[in-house]
C-alpha cells in the first residue's frame, strides 16, 4: 500500500513517518486498525499536524481530525521516552490554538472540543515488556506530605493520557495486521536497525531501500522519494544520537541560565558534544541549525 504526500506540504515534512501517513486512505486504514472501527472510504478526514511550531522545528509526527470528531495524536518513537504526556500536551494546546484561531476563549458560552486521542507507536532497540503501556501526566507532577503545608488537597486538577503500542517483533498483531502500511512502515526500520549492527549510518539506510523495492515493501512511495527520503532518515537517526548526546551533556543546565543567551548556549554545547562524538559536521548543521563554519569554529 503507498502513501502520496503533498508537494505543497513538502518543506514541512520532518520525518518518513509522517510523509508516509499523510494520505487519506491510510489514515482511515490505521484508524480502523487502532481502533477496532470500520470507518468507510468517504470518512472526512482532515490533516491537523503542527507546521515548523515547537523545539527548533522538530513537531508532532501525525494529528488528524477523524469524523469531525476525534482529532488524533500519534507518535512514532524508536527510543522510549516518559514525558510523552508533556509532549503531547504541549502539541494538542497549539493543535487547539490553531483550529480555533484563539478566539473562542473569549465566548461567554461553553462550546464542543474535538475529543483528544494520543497514541505513540514503538518499535525501538529497548524493551518495552508491555503491548500496551499507558503513560500519565499526573505521574510527573510532585507529591507532598502533609508536613510541607502545600496548597495541594491531593486533587489532580490537569491530566493527559498516552497510550503506547509496542508494535516490534508481533506484538499488537491485530493493529499491524490491519494496516499494511504500518506493516512494512515497521519492517522497512527493522531492516535499517539490523544493517546498522554491520554497516554506517548512509550504507544501512541505502541497503534497506533497495531491498524493501525488492522485496516489495513499500516499493512505490519508496520508488518515488527515494533521495528524499534517504536524507530524512539520515536527519532522523542524526536527531535520535544528538538527543542521546545532549542528555549526557547536562543541556537542562544550559537552558536553565535564561532565555535566548541560555538557548544560544545549549545549541553550542550540543554541536560541540555531537562533534566530539564523530558526528558529521553536515549533520550538525541539519540538526542545529549553525553553518558549518561556525561548527568548525566552537
Amino acid at each position: 500500500m503507498t502513501a502520496e504526500a503533498p508537494d505543497a506540504n513538502r518543506e514541512h515534512k520532518n520525518s518518513v513517518f509522517t510523509m508516509l501517513f499523510d494520505d487519506k486512505a491510510v489514515l482511515i486504514e490505521l484508524s480502523n486498525a487502532l481502533f477496532g472501527a470500520h470507518y468507510g472510504a468517504d470518512t472526512p478526514i482532515e490533516v491537523t499536524t503542527l507546521k515548523n511550531v515547537l523545539s527548533r522545528g522538530r513537531v508532532n509526527d501525525l494529528s488528524y481530525i477523524l469524523d469531525d470528531r476525534l482529532i488524533v495524536l500519534i507518535e512514532h518513537q524508536s527510543t522510549m521516552s516518559d514525558v510523552m504526556p508533556y509532549r503531547m500536551l504541549l502539541y494538542i494546546a497549539e493543535t487547539y490554538s490553531q483550529l480555533y484561531q484563539n478566539k473562542m476563549q473569549y465566548r461567554r458560552y461553553k462550546f464542543t472540543l474535538k475529543r483528544p486521542k494520543f497514541i505513540v507507536l514503538y518499535n525501538g532497540d529497548e524493551e518495552m515488556k508491555e503491548d500496551v503501556l499507558i503513560l500519565r501526566l499526573s505521574d510527573m507532577f510532585p507529591t507532598f506530605a502533609p508536613e510541607d503545608n502545600a496548597a495541594d488537597d491531593g486533587q489532580i486538577d490537569l491530566e493527559l493520557t498516552v497510550t503506547v503500542y509496542n508494535i516490534k517483533d508481533g506484538r499488537n498483531a491485530n493493529i499491524v495486521k490491519y494496516c499494511a502500511t504500518l506493516r512494512e512502515y515497521a519492517i522497512f526500520t527493522d531492516m535499517i536497525r539490523e544493517n546498522r549492527k554491520t554497516m554506517s549510518l548512509e550504507e544501512a539506510i541505502r541497503k534497506a531501500v533497495k531491498d524493501s523495492i525488492d522485496q516489495n515493501v513499500l516499493k512505490t512511495f519508496l520508488e518515488k522519494h527515494k533521495q528524499e527520503i534517504e536524507t530524512m532518515l539520515l536527519t532522523d537517526w542524526d536527531w535520535d544520537t544528538a538527543l542521546e548526546v545532549r542528555e549526557g551533556e547536562g543541556f537542562e543546565k544550559g537552558m536553565a541560565k535564561g532565555f535566548e543567551k541560555g538557548l544560544e548556549e545549549a545549541r553550542q554545547k550540543d554541536a560541540l558534544a555531537m562533534r566530539e562524538e564523530g558526528i558529521d559536521v553536515n549533520a550538525i548543521s541539519r540538526i542545529t541549525g549553525f553553518s558549518v563554519d561556525t561548527i568548525l569554529k566552537l
